[in-house]
């Protein structure tokens, strides 16, 4: 029976989750499946994927074949490069001490890549959204200029009329209760 390590989509329409599952490689994609070990979520930026590493590491020893997409994640998060180091140690090249100190200062390494990514994408979103606020303020300012200095025009040539036409008694009465009103 050959085992592979492999997807199996689930969600709604265009909104696609998977689950890691290791299944017979004779079952259908979404059927019967030996063990589900995690889940993917290729919608997040960057995409979510939760396993059980040590699990998936049993099963790869074994000589569960993981699909494409399950390997590159395998490989993203380590378990790939356990398996390397610990044929290392079945063949006598390292010791197993050697072996779990490459992996955990390995592991550190790419968690603080991956925390990085996460916080940079954080800040060039709230750049992103400073930046349009900036924006929206300017053009807010230059439309209160232009409705001010619009008030002061028509606040100019009202007030010429009113000193022109000082000399009849009914023009001052006028104006003021049209600015009244």
């Amino acid at each position: 029976m050959a085992v592979k390590i492999r997807l199996a989509r689930r969600g709604r329409k265009k909104a696609a989750m998977f689950d890691i599952v290791v299944a017979d490689s004779r079952s259908p994609r979404d059927g019967r499946f030996i063990e589900k070990i995690g889940t993917y979520n290729p919608q997040t930026n960057p995409a979510t994927i939760n396993f059980d590493g040590d699990k998936a590491f049993d099963w790869i020893m074994k000589g569960a074949q993981p699909t494409d997409t399950v390997r590159a994640m395998l490989s993203y998060r380590g378990v790939l490069y356990r398996k390397h180091l610990q044929l290392g140690v079945i063949k006598g090249a390292i010791s197993q001490e050697t072996a779990d100190q490459r992996y955990t200062d390995w592991k550190e390494q790419k968690d603080a890549k991956i925390e990085g990514k996460r916080t940079n994408l954080g800040n060039a979103k709230e750049e992103a959204r400073q930046q349009r606020l900036a924006a929206e303020t300017k053009v807010k300012e230059a439309r209160a200029e232009a409705l001010r200095q619009k008030q002061a025009a028509a606040l100019a040539a009202t007030a010429p009329a009113a000193e022109g036409g000082a000399t009849d008694a009914e023009a001052p009465a006028a104006t003021t209760e049209e600015a009244g009103a």
